[in-house]
């Protein structure tokens, strides 16, 4: 199925079950992610896709997106800091890959084309966290 097929609907139709509301003491973070699940898919931004992707949400739907404004801009910068969007992508699990081999190797490629003084410019363990998704084992893509 074509997870890009669905982009006027949102991830509490595409995901479900819907999710409840937030408890009323929720975090500022829990709120929005319930907020996001209610959003259509074509109108996620950046920001929005990021923060979907750092707390592992629908990823078989929010992964192509995101996938989709890394590959003509790796090192986007979604809200944090340049290539944030690109760490929260390579950070979701080897399970939600599996589900979308192609974008993984579509993406796998693009960051293999990244110049070496823009991938030391991002923060900290950055470099690692690439070259670990880069060189996963085929059986764990």
């Amino acid at each position: 199925m074509d997870r890009l097929l669905h982009l006027d609907r949102s991830l509490d139709e595409l995901d479900p079950p819907r999710w409840t509301p937030p408890d009323a003491d929720a975090t500022h973070l829990v709120r929005k992610v319930h907020e996001l699940r209610r959003v259509p898919l074509s109108e996620l931004g950046p920001a929005d896709l990021r923060t979907l992707l750092s707390q592992q949400v629908a990823l078989p739907y929010v992964l192509p997106l995101a996938v989709s404004l890394l590959l003509d801009e790796p090192l986007l910068d979604a809200y944090f800091h340049e290539g944030d969007m690109l760490l929260a992508a390579v950070s979701a699990p080897a399970s939600a890959w599996a589900l979308l081999p192609d974008l993984g190797a579509r993406l796998r490629a693009v960051i293999t084309t990244l110049p070496e003084a823009a991938v030391a410019d991002l923060p900290r363990g950055a470099a690692e966290e690439l070259a670990r998704f880069v060189a996963r084992p085929e059986s764990l893509r």
